[in-house]
């Protein structure tokens, strides 16, 4: 007899939550999926693993014993996975640029997969980082899926890792610096600097659906990459320019968040399912687990935007042919 190690996961989850519930929400997937999985486990084995009704769950002798050995079986399992990820070849991801969503969650990888090599790169942009995914050059990458001017090829899949909010990068000295949120309408009044490139075209996208929702103004456009890049600009012009709220800046720079709506970024992991590998798979299993145990996907209690293309993202699933 064959296991299938996903359903001695399944089991084994169950057994440490005793609720069909709350185990369906650690595995990421439907309550009644991990029912009938474990019905049918129980057949194969021929033996009740579990006792239930409405209101309990609980383990028989027989599914204390298979928990036991099940959970020694998915470590042995994990081992092989390490051992034989430790020889291959380093998981290749692009990161984009310095100090973003991208970088923090390489940092957390590296640390959950010490056997696991990554060779990290930059391209500045997901429209930048296409060609060499579909070329098979890379594994993984991230940005926002839509803006780019073309949909993205069915062999590509994506999945939602963040809504993060953007903020306004302002010179200290600033008017707007004297508040400690900016509500988004209120930059009308003052002309933004937009710092972006085409290898960037959906950040730039993003920027433009922006500016032209809440009547925004254009004091200049400058071709650039990179945080420290916008950050010298900003320095040197004085107007405000979209960015993040969070990391170092620079003296003489403040971030503020915007606010009445809270502009929100969404990343996704984009991957090639020609060429992805087991070790791929695992490494979006660890993104979507720190996304979730984050918050990443929740949005804000209070008013929020995002372009009509991405809140249309939001009522369906991934793309994963």
């Amino acid at each position: 007899m064959d296991l299938d190690l996903r359903q001695v996961r399944y089991a084994v989850t169950l057994a440490e939550e005793l609720n069909f519930g709350r185990a369906a929400a650690r595995l990421t997937i439907a309550q009644q999926t991990l029912s009938a999985q474990i019905t049918t486990l129980e057949k194969r084995l021929g033996v009740t693993l579990f006792t239930r009704d409405r209101r309990h769950v609980a383990l028989t002798p027989a599914g204390e014993t298979f928990t036991q050995q099940g959970r020694r079986l998915l470590a042995d399992a994990q081992r092989l996975i390490d051992e034989v990820t430790r020889t291959s070849t380093p998981l290749r991801i692009d990161v984009l640029t310095e100090g973003l969503t991208p970088s923090l969650l390489t940092q957390h990888l590296r640390a959950q997969t010490p056997c696991l090599a990554f060779e990290v790169l930059q391209s500045q942009g997901l429209a930048a980082a296409l060609p060499r995914l579909l070329a098979g050059d890379l594994d993984l990458t991230f940005g926002r899926a839509h803006g780019l001017g073309q949909d993205l090829p069915a062999t590509l899949a994506t999945m939602p890792v963040r809504l993060e909010p953007i903020g306004v990068i302002l010179p200290a000295d600033h008017p707007l610096a004297a508040h400690d949120e900016v509500p988004l309408h209120s930059l009308a009044d003052h002309p933004l600097l937009v710092h972006t490139a085409d290898e960037a075209a959906e950040w730039r996208d993003w920027i433009d659906e922006a500016i032209t929702t809440f009547g925004l103004q254009v004091a200049l456009r400058v071709r650039g990459h990179g945080r420290a890049a916008i950050h010298a600009t900003v320095q040197a012009r004085g107007h405000p320019a979209f960015g993040l709220t969070t990391g170092h800046l620079p003296d003489g720079l403040t971030a503020r968040p915007l606010t009445d709506p809270v502009p929100l970024y969404p990343w996704h992991a984009v991957w090639n399912t020609t060429t992805a590998t087991p070790a791929l798979h695992r490494t979006l299993g660890l993104i979507r687990t720190y996304s979730q145990g984050h918050h990443w996907h929740h949005l804000p209690d209070e008013p929020w935007w995002l372009p009509e293309a991405d809140r249309s993202e939001l009522r369906a699933p991934h793309r994963q042919p």
